[in-house]
């Protein structure tokens, strides 16, 4: 499998060179970047962003046929947003897919007031953790 290659969430069996690419469950209007931009803006090699997405710190999606990162994962400062991944650990271990995070992530939540991925930039971010390890659906 290339390098570059995306594997499917839910494989059992996965190489060393693939990395785990969710399928696109975002709204059209979200802003992707491909993973060398990613590498780019996190200023390390892709092969750091592939092992980055292995160890589901961030979640990659496939559009259009192309592996990228929603640019909400990324912070003012050019890293990832600091409490993204424990997020995505609490999910998982709530054995919640890639998609199922997604889709909890980018949902508008009146009582935050809105979307879990844009309260992860404020003040509000320790609440999303909470929020995700209590029973976010």
């Amino acid at each position: 499998m290339p390098d570059d290659a995306c594997a499917p969430t839910r494989t059992t069996v996965v190489t060393v060179s693939a990395f785990p690419c969710s399928d696109d469950v975002l709204p059209d209007t979200e802003t992707i970047v491909s993973l060398p931009e990613a590498a780019e803006i996190l200023g390390v090699p892709v092969t750091s962003v592939h092992q980055l997405l292995r160890e589901y710190k961030i979640i990659a999606i496939r559009r259009n046929g192309v592996p990228g990162i929603p640019s909400r994962f990324f912070d003012s400062e050019d890293e990832i947003v600091r409490m993204l991944p424990g997020v995505i650990t609490v999910m998982r271990d709530g054995k919640y897919s890639n998609e199922d995070i997604l889709e909890w992530l980018y949902t508008d939540d009146p009582s935050l007031p809105g979307r879990p991925v844009d309260a992860l930039h404020g003040q509000l971010a320790r609440e999303v953790v909470r929020r995700a390890h209590a029973e976010p659906f």
